[in-house]
């Protein structure tokens, strides 16, 4: 028996992106596909959160001289492109329902996020992609995983990490030394400034008692070892 009945995989458009980090490698979406499809073969139910850094930030609106809104509206544009990808992706290898779900309304590409007919895609059996964060500007796609994992009544929130495969005392890339957490609670991970998440983001799994797993998106087979038990990854619990 899996581990989790539920679980929202929150990715960063990065992790579509490939080595290029923008715009969406064909090979990464199918590996990212096919790491979703084996939690849904397992029988776990399987929402997915996506973002859009890979078209753009809104942390880049100065730079372009436009309102850090207006970018954020653009980065939500792009998650949609995201989950149109990867639900296209997905379609080409399982039989399965994919229904994408936006905060923003599109109603001629995809469904509009209700929480209820979300979970009830889900009770059947369709894996759901969620687009758009949850429609307002100055938030990244952190806090909006860990809302949509509560919304849906998640058993836990998967975080895959383009270039990670966890939560580090240091940077990994600058120290060498960096020791890896296997386990973590939210309150340590905010004392000791953990930025993997927006701390806005730990603060609401930490209130609402949300188990996270931080993994590296590259990693073949670690999604569905999570699921399965596997201790992968960082476990980030509250207290």
């Amino acid at each position: 028996m899996p581990r989790y009945r539920r679980v929202v995989v929150k990715l960063s458009g990065e992790a579509l992106s490939g080595a290029a980090g923008t715009g969406v490698d064909p090979a990464s979406l199918a590996r990212v596909a096919d790491e979703v499809l084996s939690v849904h073969n397992l029988g776990v139910q399987v929402a997915v959160v996506v973002g859009g850094g890979n078209y753009f930030r809104g942390r880049m609106a100065e730079g372009w001289g436009i309102s850090r809104a207006e970018a954020d509206n653009i980065g939500m544009l792009g998650t949609v492109m995201n989950a149109l990808m990867l639900r296209g992706a997905l379609t080409g290898r399982t039989d399965a329902e994919i229904r994408v779900m936006t905060a923003v309304p599109m109603n001629s590409v995809a469904e509009p996020f209700i929480q209820l007919k979300a979970k009830y895609h889900l009770e059947r059996g369709f894996i759901v992609v969620l687009a758009g964060g949850i429609g307002q500007p100055y938030v990244t796609t952190d806090y909006p995983a860990v809302q949509r994992a509560l919304e849906l009544d998640a058993d836990a929130l998967l975080v895959a990490k383009h270039g990670v495969d966890g939560v580090y005392d240091s940077d990994p890339k600058h120290n060498p030394d960096a020791r890896r957490y296997s386990t973590l609670t939210y309150e340590e991970a905010i004392a000791a400034n953990i930025r993997i998440m927006d701390t806005s983001a730990f603060v609401l799994a930490n209130e609402q008692s949300l188990t996270m797993h931080v993994f590296d998106v590259g990693a073949v087979g670690v999604m569905k070892s999570i699921c399965q038990g596997g201790d992968d990854g960082t476990k980030i619990t509250a207290k």
